[in-house]
């Protein structure tokens, strides 16, 4: 790190600058209200306080001053506690979320300051003639981008620091409602204002997995469901993408298409909770509604529409028992042999129990329909075709997407 480009401080620098350090409290003075005047960024946002502009004012001219006034290259050790001040502005105007433009027309201001101040020195002093006070500006305009770039490294350095603890709170936040820890009011609004979603009010949770996510596609979410005039909010939770959206009480109008428009996967819908306190719940029931999706399949379910599916993936040994009492031998089958009768069965049975209708699903004959039909009965030992569909059947064939078939050595 070096005082400039490598020319040699011209001896009027030198001078002029070391005759204004003793006047830095008083061009610090002045440098604060030409900053509150022409840079209003720092009077609107109020997030720098006065005695903290005074001080960065005091120490940034002082060390400028100090750099116009030397007279060659410094050395690394050097040049770096002369920009102290500029880092120590950038990282703390970073952290008080003042724009960096704002900070650094803040330092365009006082370069300008410092340069006029050495003009009137210059003057009052009669030592400078003109060849000598452009070398002067060179020198100034070298020292202020200088330093203008150390104060925007820092700035820059903060505000990625900060980003990751925002990213961190915010994951931490969403893992407590998780839990549930939303029905602690106080941990509710911390997490309403950080998340940015109200604390009461219809929600539904969302789940999703089969896909990289990434933030272009939580933020492409958020702005497809706020056209939709629905609030919401996303977290990547390892393989599942998390998502909370707020709803109007006649429903989610849109979500379904919104979701199947940008998520590639499985997508569960919850059912309707209410609140925050209640976030951990519909998260479990979006993941469950998610698991309905037969593997390989894209498709956004809702809950409600799953019911019986969910059912019975929340109870997996008391399926595979239903499963093995009514299927019997047939998971035994050969793969081939084993998808046409389950095809069959289940058709059969989305159909009401008529051959004719399956038949016409399977685009075969009623005949074929029915053969295949006592061929089940045969493997399983149920009157599976005969009269009203069993509950239990019909469960059996809702849980067949779930259930690893069995396969013959």
């Amino acid at each position: 790190m070096t005082g400039g480009t490598g020319r040699e401080a011209v001896p009027a620098a030198e001078a002029l600058a070391k005759s204004l350090l003793a006047r830095v409290d008083e061009l610090a003075g002045t440098l604060v209200g030409v900053i509150n005047e022409q840079n209003p960024g720092y009077r609107l946002l109020n997030v720098v306080p006065g005695e903290d502009l005074r001080k960065s004012c005091h120490d940034n001219l002082e060390r400028v001053l100090q750099l116009v006034g030397h007279g060659g290259e410094l050395a690394p050790a050097e040049a770096a506690r002369h920009y102290d001040a500029a880092r120590a502005t950038g990282e703390r105007r970073a952290r008080q979320r003042l724009p960096l433009d704002d900070v650094l027309r803040s330092f365009r201001l006082g370069g300008r300051l410092v340069w006029q101040a050495l003009i009137d020195q210059a003057r009052a002093e009669g030592v400078a003639d003109t060849g000598d006070l452009l070398d002067v500006a060179t020198r100034v305009w070298e020292v202020v981008d200088a330093t203008s770039a150390q104060v925007a490294a820092a700035y820059h350095a903060a505000e990625q620091a900060l980003v990751r603890a925002d990213e961190q709170r915010r994951a931490a936040l969403w893992e407590g409602l998780l839990q549930g820890r939303g029905s602690d009011a106080a941990f509710a609004h911390e997490a309403s204002r950080i998340i940015r979603v109200p604390v009461e009010g219809p929600y539904v949770a969302v789940a999703a997995s089969g896909q990289a996510f990434t933030g272009d596609l939580t933020e492409a979410l958020g702005h497809r469901l706020d056209s939709l005039g629905l609030a919401s909010a996303w977290q990547v939770r390892a393989d599942v993408l998390a998502g909370l959206v707020a709803v109007p009480s006649g429903g989610p109008a849109g979500l379904a298409e919104a979701l199947a428009a940008l998520v590639t996967g499985p997508v569960g819908v919850s059912l309707i909770v209410n609140g925050l306190a209640e976030v951990h719940t519909a998260h479990r029931q979006a993941v469950l509604a998610m698991r309905t999706v037969p593997n390989g399949e894209t498709a956004v379910v809702r809950l409600a529409d799953r019911l019986p599916e969910a059912l019975l993936l929340s109870s997996p040994e008391l399926t595979g028992s239903l499963v093995a009492k009514w299927l019997g031998t047939l998971l035994e089958l050969p793969a081939d042999e084993r998808r046409l009768l389950l095809d069959t069965l289940a058709t059969w049975v989305g159909a009401g129990g008529s051959a004719t209708r399956a038949a016409r699903l399977l685009h075969c004959h009623r005949n074929t329909v029915l053969n295949r039909m006592r061929r089940i009965e045969a493997l399983t030992g149920y009157p599976v075709a005969g009269g009203e569909i069993p509950l239990e059947l019909a469960l059996v064939v809702r849980a067949l997407p779930f259930v690893p078939a069995r396969r013959v050595p």
